[in-house]
């Protein structure tokens, strides 16, 4: 008798199986779990509530990720993203003076803005007009930032100084040194070819990390919920719908569109799901499912979500469906109650699995035409600015831009297609906007 479930998530078709699924949605879970406690932690700055915004994420965390997995039906994770997190709270908020009720309705207003064009079938049809050059610069570049997030979180890469921003961490102490065995650990499981590597390692260190004291094991291990109450509908949009706070709903919109179309073309490059023209079949769903989120997040008290670069961890350990994503969505949603036992994996090891996917997401430079410097400049300039800005958005906006200049200079303009050119002017504008 046929499996109505494995038939559902197209099992057959894409030659995979119940334990590669769960082990990927149990990767894209771990390697992502950072942002239950860090995105509300960021928010707090926003004199947003701790436990509220906690749950709220969660939930958020868990309404797109199954919307992914049911709808969709890719292994693609969607959650609260990290810039736009930061963006609100400390530019919105602390410099330009807005209430987060009010930053939450702007970003509301740009989620409902995200949805229209999705269903309207525009931002397909733009995803479609972005050159092959650039949405390998989309994977390079997200294997890049990733990297850089890993570094940073193992503390091999630490804050510098004026003149040197970045500086090397220090190498004797045992919670870096946890990291750097576990990027090694997963190298030397992968080379093997052990299935499950990437958790493997994840698991094998967080151990050790208890060994070593580096994390205390908690003291409860499950706990009810906060309420969501004090950030629950909320939202403020009459507050947004003004003219003042027409810079932030662009910038929201933009960022969120150039977001999630860059990672879910990055992801998809990386993983194998584009077809011959360079497209993913059926964008448009997991388009509607990033923007949905998008519309939910501000709703329940937390801000702009889509998909995650991290579903890069899940897909490298086999995830091809959305049954991955329903794992990880089932994860999320335990966190209301065992968030004390499932958010103790150390930045050490989640760390250093990023890094390693950053690895693996940056093989496709290798297909970039280098003699072409009109493919060539824009991809490099999407690829360093994503990680030396440390905003993915700001990287694939100044491609965007920077694409139709090159073709201009070389007299081949007629290569820039309709859409690329409306995306150079929304990326145009969104600089111009942009609240520095």
């Amino acid at each position: 008798m046929a499996d109505p479930i494995a038939g559902y998530f197209r099992f057959d078709r894409l030659d995979t199986n119940y334990r590669r699924e769960i082990i990927a949605g149990l990767t894209t879970f771990v390697t992502m779990a950072y942002i239950i406690v860090v995105n509300p932690k960021i928010l707090e700055a926003a004199g947003m509530p701790f436990g509220p915004s906690m749950v709220a994420t969660i939930l958020t965390a868990f309404f797109g990720t199954m919307a992914m997995a049911l709808y969709a039906r890719r292994p693609f994770a969607i959650a609260p993203y990290m810039c736009e997190n930061a963006f609100i709270a400390y530019t919105v908020v602390q410099v330009l003076g807005y209430s987060w009720q009010a930053a939450l309705g702007a970003i509301f207003v740009a989620g409902i803005l995200f949805v229209a064009v999705s269903l309207l079938g525009i931002r397909s049809w733009l995803s479609r007009a972005i050159s092959p050059s650039l949405k390998i610069a989309f994977a390079v570049g997200i294997g890049l930032f990733m990297t850089f997030i890993g570094l940073n979180e193992v503390g091999v890469v630490t804050l510098g100084t004026v003149g040197a921003p970045v500086h090397v961490g220090d190498l004797t102490n045992i919670a870096v040194i946890l990291g750097i065995v576990c990027f090694l650990l997963i190298g030397f499981l992968a080379i093997r070819r052990i299935n499950g590597a990437l958790l493997l390692g994840i698991l094998a260190v967080t151990f050790l990390s208890f060994l070593f004291g580096v994390v205390d094991l908690p003291k409860q291990w499950l706990s009810l919920p906060p309420s969501l109450a004090p950030v629950f509908l909320k939202l403020d949009i009459r507050g947004a719908l003004t003219w003042g706070f027409f810079p932030v709903v662009l910038t929201v919109f933009v960022m969120s569109f150039v977001d999630t179309t860059g990672t879910l073309l990055g992801l998809a490059y990386k993983s194998g799901f584009l077809d011959e023209k360079g497209e993913l079949p059926e964008i448009e769903k997991p388009m509607l499912c990033d923007a949905l989120s998008t519309v939910f997040a501000p709703l329940v008290g937390t801000t702009t979500s889509g998909a995650f670069i991290e579903s890069a961890a899940g897909i490298e350990a086999g995830g091809r469906t959305g049954f991955a994503s329903v794992v990880t969505a089932f994860l999320f949603l335990l966190t209301l109650f065992f968030a004390p036992f499932l958010t103790v994996v150390p930045p050490a090891a989640y760390g250093a699995a990023l890094i390693f996917v950053g690895l693996l997401m940056m093989s496709p430079i290798v297909k970039l035409n280098f003699n072409d410097l009109t493919e060539a400049i824009p991809a490099f300039v999407v690829i360093i600015l994503m990680s030396f800005t440390y905003n993915l958005g700001i990287g694939i906006t100044g491609g965007f831009v920077v694409y139709p200049l090159m073709k201009i200079f070389a007299g081949r303009f007629r290569e820039v297609s309709g859409g690329m050119w409306v995306l150079a002017a929304l990326s145009a504008i969104f600089f111009v906007f942009y609240p520095y």
